[in-house]
């Protein structure tokens, strides 16, 4: 269940035509008038009728103080789902319509929001599927095509030689002691092209917000999107004889479930992703999503400001712990650099209303957050795809995320302008959106992880921008020829608002 970018992951819908496959605690009466002045204002007028939601509560200080906020928690009629003592973030279930009113008053609590604007019960899924099954046909010419050196469907993977990954192969498939963990809506290890590489013991469930651990629960469940599996495809995809090829074959890549059954990647899902990832010796992380149901997160609503703290110190967590963070820039053509950008899907929970926000202080996160590697997509001909948000200072660095053949069609003997990789069932599909180009930079670091196992976060970072290959804005651009301007690059041509750095470069990767 890949999505358009209006929805939540970051593959994207292209038009009809174009071939394609997001217990509770009471004071007893007067109680309040004895109880310190924060534990008061948290105890005020509770009220436990109302619908269920998910709150993150953020703390400043150690775990004293994060002791005290539990307290406070439970009087406001909070229950504690889990605490992430580490970062300070507490993740809380409230039937307290005042509940995050009601806690921000208290001492200790730097702010607090609810994670949704839909209670917490089973809701219909509206995805859409936008699989497009590898046709016997192409199956059959790539295998005959291939050789010795190549998995059988590698000669339909134009991406791989755009980034020179092929190359990056005969020198080295990666390490097995470097993971990646697809932060996404689950990930099948079954997969003959993943199993060989897969990572249980960095793999969990995050959907409730607490990790699950539980044999196989980061797999899609029957009828779940296989959007995280494609991803996991890009990245590590085994060099096997069976199917395709990863950008970085040698190295393991794990799977953290943070969609819930009706695709939403909801902000306690995604801590708990981060800090699962952190403390479980993942190298780089992949997070092609936006997190719901918020396409930009305002820091001046309440509410919102909560959930951007709550993912940026889980996402400075990880950083610190050794993980390089890379995201899907998002398909909706917008410039991200913009002064004003118009918002008509938020929240996509319950009702969405058209709003008007600043870039700089309403957040599509975690692309936008800080020390987050930033990535648009690219096409077959090397051009910005055409759905693909940009922006001069927001755009890390580029990667192939596929774009309709019409506007980019590859050279032969590959035959669609979109992604290749695997999906359930042992099969294979072609996807496109930055969910596509996020996985190639995310393997593209395990490869120069490998090749430099010592360097930090930062150092990993430094070394993927510096190597990759210097793009300009080019020509004046029109992606469909209809004589009208779609989109416009500013900057230089060692970085601009399309290209970042420009696109990635795996070769370099393995042999500076």
């Amino acid at each position: 269940m890949a999505h358009p970018r209006s929805r939540r992951t970051r593959a994207i819908a292209l038009p009809a035509g174009l071939a394609l496959t997001a217990s509770l605690g009471f004071l007893p009466a007067g109680a309040a008038s004895a109880l310190p002045a924060d534990d008061a204002a948290a105890a005020a007028t509770v009220t436990t009728d109302g619908p269920k939601l998910s709150y993150v509560v953020n703390t400043y200080g150690g775990h004293y103080t994060a002791a005290s906020v539990k307290r406070a928690i439970e009087k406001a009629g909070g229950t504690v789902v889990i605490a992430y003592d580490q970062i300070g973030v507490i993740v809380v279930h409230s039937q307290n319509p005042d509940f995050a009113k009601q806690i921000r008053e208290v001492r200790g609590v730097a702010s607090a929001g609810a994670t949704r604007t839909n209670p917490i019960a089973p809701q219909a899924d509206t995805a859409i599927d936008l699989e497009q099954p590898l046709g016997s046909a192409e199956a059959t010419r790539a295998a005959a095509q291939a050789t010795d050196e190549q998995d059988p469907f590698e000669p339909l993977q134009w991406d791989l030689p755009a980034i020179k990954a092929d190359k990056a192969h005969q020198k080295t498939l990666g390490s097995k002691k470097v993971t990646v963990a697809v932060i996404d809506t689950g990930v099948d290890d079954t997969h003959p092209d993943l199993a060989p590489n897969f990572d249980v013991a960095a793999s969990a469930n995050c959907v409730s917000g607490k990790p699950d651990t539980t044999a196989g629960s980061w797999r899609p469940a029957a009828g779940e999107s296989d959007h995280g599996t494609h991803v996991a495809g890009t990245i590590a995809a085994a060099k096997n004889g069976v199917g395709v090829t990863g950008v970085a074959p040698g190295v393991k890549v794990s799977g953290i479930k943070v969609a819930n059954p009706d695709g939403f990647f909801y902000t306690e899902s995604v801590v708990c992703g981060f800090v699962w990832a952190a403390e479980h010796g993942v190298d780089v992380t992949n997070n092609s999503y936006y997190t719901d149901p918020w396409l930009f997160a305002c820091k001046n609503d309440a509410d919102q400001k909560a959930l951007l703290e709550s993912v940026t110190r889980a996402t400075r967590y990880a950083e610190r712990k050794g993980a390089v963070n890379v995201a899907a820039a998002g398909n909706s053509r917008m410039d991200l650099a913009a002064d004003e950008l118009t918002d008509t899907t938020s929240p996509n929970d319950t009702t969405p209303v058209t709003r008007q926000v600043d870039p700089r202080e309403c957040l599509d996160y975690p692309t936008m957050l800080p020390g987050v590697v930033t990535v648009s997509a690219t096409g077959a001909k090397g051009l910005k795809s055409s759905y693909s948000n940009y922006g001069n200072g927001n755009i890390d660095i580029a990667a192939p995320g596929g774009d309709s053949t019409a506007y980019q069609a590859p050279d032969a003997p590959a035959t669609s302008g979109l992604i290749l990789s695997t999906v359930m069932n042992g099969g294979y599909g072609y996807k496109a959106g930055t969910s596509m180009a996020s996985p190639h930079v995310a393997g593209v670091a395990a490869l120069i992880k490998s090749a430099h196992p010592r360097a930090s976060a930062a150092e990993v970072k430094a070394l993927l921008y510096a190597q990759a290959d210097d793009t300009a804005c080019g020509a004046p651009y029109d992606i469909n020829g209809d004589g009208t301007i779609d989109a416009v690059c500013e900057g230089g041509k060692s970085k601009n608002g399309f290209y970042g750095t420009g696109m990635t470069d795996a070769l370099d990767a393995v042999r500076r």
